[in-house]
């Protein structure tokens, strides 16, 4: 697996300190996350799950290529986006979803960079943001995870991702923890191993 790409809005900031602080330093994949902010937040966001999870919080720059272990927020006001060589990008291009940064657009530029090795995560939130680009995720191979409607603050997005595509899993949040550890543990250690000659 070569990259997470999460999407999150309304409940966010206690659905990622749940979900990131279960996850270990050791992640072996850079965790991308565009949550849903005010035009004027500040790097806040970052300097809060810093304080409960073991991986490295920080707002992506441009340009940057991302590294396992670390998670790279989308700043206020700017959509975050994969190019294909797989460095970061950051635009002022228009809402989208009436959101920036939106998810959809993380999750498609993410898309069309990593193919078959990308995990696309749909926590709680309002509107529709995210359903078209997890669609898109799926459809370029890579896995599909949307939290369980049921647990989330706001119910929209993951029903809305419902309402368009079947995931690899519908999880409360302590399940998508556990089911990422796996993929990307799977990922790891899947290479087959030489058979000896008979």
């Amino acid at each position: 697996m070569r990259a997470v790409a999460i999407g999150v809005s309304l409940g966010g900031l206690e659905a990622l300190r749940t979900l990131l602080g279960a996850l270990p330093a050791a992640f072996p994949t850079p965790i991308l996350v565009v949550q849903h902010m005010a035009p004027e937040s500040s790097d806040g966001l970052a300097m809060i799950l810093n304080t409960v999870c073991a991986l490295h919080v920080k707002e992506a720059d441009a340009d940057e290529t991302p590294q396992p272990g670390t998670v790279y927020l989308a700043p206020a006001n700017y959509h975050l986006l994969v190019e294909t060589d797989g460095r970061l990008s950051l635009s002022v291009d228009p809402p989208v979803n009436y959101a920036r940064p939106s998810v959809d657009v993380l999750f498609e530029t993410a898309a069309e960079a990593f193919g078959v090795g990308l995990v696309g995560v749909l926590l709680t939130g309002a509107g529709s943001d995210g359903s078209r680009g997890l669609r898109t995720i799926q459809q370029r191979g890579g896995r599909t995870l949307v939290q369980d409607p049921l647990e989330a603050v706001a119910d929209s997005m993951p029903r809305s991702a419902l309402a368009l595509l079947k995931p690899d899993a519908v999880l409360p949040l302590s399940g998508l923890a556990s089911r990422l550890l796996q993929l990307t543990q799977y990922s790891t250690h899947s290479t087959p191993r030489p058979t000896r000659p008979a």
